[in-house]
């Protein structure tokens, strides 16, 4: 491990929390924090006697060197970083602020540009890898900000991530999330698709992921989601809520550009479909759901 940093840390959701818990095991001085008392309470329990828990934003990151964020939407963050009692108003110049909430473009370049008024550096680093790439510590990070405060905060996301890569300026971690949404989103359609085909050919779907997994057509999300999307099982930690916000973020994003993004626009209300359906906190895979199974043929 490089040397141990006094690191605060709030928001301990399916995300935050494993992340915490890594930073804490590689031997950093670790203060977390989180709105709900339950949900702090039972993180500092898990972690009792290798970091530390605070009632307050300010008790949290009081004296810390680098502060991690990992929340729900723009308004979360706004209100976790940039209100009064936030963050950035008890944070010292020459500290490290690191956003793994995924938002708004718009919202990471407002958060950027409040911190360099602070002399506090920033660096906007939205995740992929969902629940079970959080707890495995295998998450990839997409990072904004400039050359020396992604420097610096690199060898701290390296407790928890497999990939780190810098794409640019503040701002384009987010807008490479954007991105990286809208592929999952696209992938999970085609997938749907072809289970519902190989399902009423009366294929097994085993053997016809077997065939072409190892071709063109393989993806992470064939490799991990096919069979369970198969059997009707959706419980693995990234909720369609979630992902429509996401989706959300991008679809303005590409308006602002002035660029057309239809199969994005045509899947995000495929979710809505499953939102109304009951399945709003069901995985994304669950999009298959709107598919009906069709007329079996042998």
């Amino acid at each position: 491990m490089r040397d141990s940093q006094k690191i605060a840390f709030l928001g301990l959701g399916v995300m935050g929390g494993p992340m915490a818990g890594h930073l804490a095991a590689a031997g950093h001085q670790v203060t977390a924090w989180n709105r709900s008392d339950r949900r702090r309470n039972a993180w500092g329990a898990d972690h009792q006697g290798k970091a530390e828990i605070a009632d307050t934003i300010v008790s949290a990151v009081d004296g810390a060197d680098i502060v991690l964020a990992c929340v729900g939407n723009d308004d979360d963050l706004a209100e976790v970083v940039l209100a009064d009692g936030g963050a950035l108003a008890s944070l010292g110049s020459g500290a490290l602020l690191i956003d793994h909430t995924t938002t708004s473009t718009a919202m990471a370049r407002r958060v950027g540009e409040a911190a360099a008024k602070r002399g506090i550096g920033f660096v906007d680093a939205p995740v992929s890898g969902g629940q079970a790439g959080a707890e495995n510590g295998k998450l990839a990070a997409m990072c904004g900000g400039s050359e020396s405060d992604f420097t610096r905060a690199r060898p701290v996301m390296e407790a928890y991530c497999a990939r780190i890569v810098h794409v640019g300026d503040v701002g384009a971690g987010q807008t490479t999330k954007m991105a990286n949404q809208m592929c999952i989103a696209g992938t999970l359609a085609g997938l749907s698709e072809a289970i519902r085909l190989s399902q009423a050919s009366a294929l097994d779907t085993d053997k016809v992921l077997d065939a072409i997994s190892g071709g063109a057509a393989q993806s992470w999300q064939m490799e991990n989601r096919w069979s369970t999307m198969a059997e009707g099982a959706f419980d693995f930690g990234f909720a369609i809520d979630w992902m429509r916000k996401d989706l959300g973020y991008a679809l303005d994003e590409a308006r602002r550009l002035g660029l057309s993004s239809p199969v994005t626009a045509l899947v995000d209300q495929f979710y809505a479909d499953i939102q109304a359906m009951g399945g709003a906190r069901q995985d994304t895979s669950a999009l298959i759901r709107r598919l009906p199974e069709g007329k079996t043929t042998s």
